[in-house]
């Protein structure tokens, strides 16, 4: 059989690259003709912008051509994220047209935002029509595939559940001992590792502050939060580096930046002793396929389908099960209570919520008393893994120089109509605000160039006049 599938492939760095890749094989061991087309120049055979404004009717010429389609369906794939109303209407649209002239499509949804199926409103028209043009839906938990129906009216008959990792197999075959040496990692502690892209969502910080809080340190562990940051959004970046500062005031805490291979990714797995999943939001989650399957237990919060993915893993409600259910894996004392951050709330259903309770929290910690979760900073003397640079400690003038430029806000909404507006007013206020925006970005500059200067003298002091202390760098 001739099939093509539509994914993001390596060597562009994707979660769903990686799970693609090892479907092609499956597929190909299968003995069928496959070949990919990616949205971005790739190791595919095909290279197309999907999010181009004509992409979707590109798509509808190539798909004819084959006996079978498979989508790995992820929204960014196909809708830029500062596409209006309008837009997503007609480009969704288009995909219906794409996916009915196919002769075979399967559709696996990775990620969807289930809401815009709800109302009567013509996105969710054309969302509806969309779903129900494809012959097979495929999905990896129950909750999805009940979400899938009730919210776009697709058939149960036609949405397919299919085990996340069925596809997935081992990529090293050393033990526990032989990947800590591999990766330079000290083979004594029980070690806890949050791996995968660093994004708000993935709630590692909810690990490092349950680690803190529980005080497993104390006896001997270590948490290593391993990978790097995904898109370069300011919001994301300001996450990162707000991880970072807390992991290096937090004893018995490492951070590992740097995109892991495959083969590393699964060396870390296997180097751990628990793999912790502290997510906020999610549908599904390969890193929880990999630790089980490479037979490490794993720590997950209620979200998305998880629960249901491997009932064996250790599920928690909130951030005080989440430090307790570490302390019990590690063989620690029992924690009847751990007090200090406010429970994760429930009720964050969009990416947009789980920033502003991001904010939030932070805001919160830097409210705290100093040493409210761990002494004061430390210089690090961490080694460093793979190529990857340990995290340095905290310092007050960091903060000037993480600031991103500023610019003019995105003229973004949902609402159909407003980014026209707002791209008019942008237009007739140019001539005002650009000059400050240029002013600002100056300031902050010469701000920065001006604590370059200070900070050798700022180190000597602080280290109490011994210049070239460690980490003062």
């Amino acid at each position: 059989m001739r099939i093509l599938m539509v994914t993001p492939y390596p060597p562009v760095r994707d979660g769903i690259g990686a799970y693609a890749v090892q479907s092609v094989a499956r597929l190909r061991a299968e003995c069928h003709d496959v070949e990919v087309l990616s949205p971005q120049p790739s190791a595919a055979h095909h290279h197309l912008d999907l999010a181009a404004r004509r992409g979707p009717l590109a798509l509808a010429k190539r798909v004819p051509a084959y006996d079978r389609v498979i989508v790995q369906y992820h929204p960014d794939v196909f809708f830029p994220v500062a596409s209006s109303g309008w837009d997503r209407v007609a480009r969704t649209a288009m995909l219906a047209l794409a996916f009915r002239r196919a002769n075979d499509i399967e559709v696996r949804v990775h990620e969807v935002d289930y809401s815009q199926g709800r109302g009567s409103g013509p996105l969710a028209q054309a969302m509806r029509a969309m779903w129900g043009s494809v012959d097979r839906i495929s999905v990896h938990t129950e909750a999805e595939r009940d979400q899938m129906h009730r919210c776009f009216g697709v058939a149960l008959d036609k949405i397919d559940l299919v085990h996340h990792g069925r596809d997935f197999v081992p990529r090293v075959g050393l033990d526990r001992n032989e990947a800590r040496r591999a990766l330079g990692v000290a083979t004594e502690p029980f070690l806890f590792v949050c791996i995968g892209f660093i994004q708000p969502h993935k709630g590692f910080d909810r690990a490092v502050d349950a680690f803190a809080r529980a005080r497993l340190a104390d006896h001997g562990c270590r948490l290593a939060v391993v990978g790097s940051l995904r898109v370069e959004e300011p919001e994301y970046r300001e996450h990162f580096e707000q991880l970072r500062d807390l992991a290096a005031v937090s004893p018995g805490v490492d951070m590992y930046e740097g995109f892991v291979s495959d083969t590393d990714f699964d060396r870390w797995i296997v180097a751990s002793d628990t793999v912790v999943l502290p997510y906020r939001l999610i549908w599904s989650s390969s890193v929880l396929e990999r630790a089980v399957l490479l037979g490490r237990r794993a720590i997950a919060t209620r979200v998305g389908g998880l629960a249901e993915q491997h009932p064996e893993v250790t599920v928690v409600d909130d951030d005080d099960s989440l430090a307790c259910a570490m302390a019990d894996a590690a063989g620690g004392p029992a924690i009847s209570h751990v007090s200090g951050i406010e429970p994760w709330p429930a009720t964050a259903a969009s990416r947009d919520e789980v920033m502003d309770l991001i904010r939030a929290r932070a805001a919160a910690r830097r409210g705290r008393s100093a040493g409210a979760l761990a002494p004061a900073p430390v210089p690090s003397t961490r080694a460093n893994s793979g190529g990857r640079r340990p995290v340095r400690p905290v310092s007050k003038l960091q903060a000037v120089r993480r600031l991103a430029p500023l610019t003019a806000a995105a003229p973004n909404s949902t609402r159909i109509g407003v980014p026209t507006l707002k791209r008019a007013v942008q237009r007739v206020t140019a001539w005002y605000i650009d000059p400050v925006i240029a002013h600002v970005n100056r300031l902050q500059q010469a701000t920065a160039d001006a604590l370059d200067s200070l900070e050798p003298v700022l180190d000597e002091d602080r280290d109490g006049g011994e210049p070239g202390r460690p980490g003062s760098e």
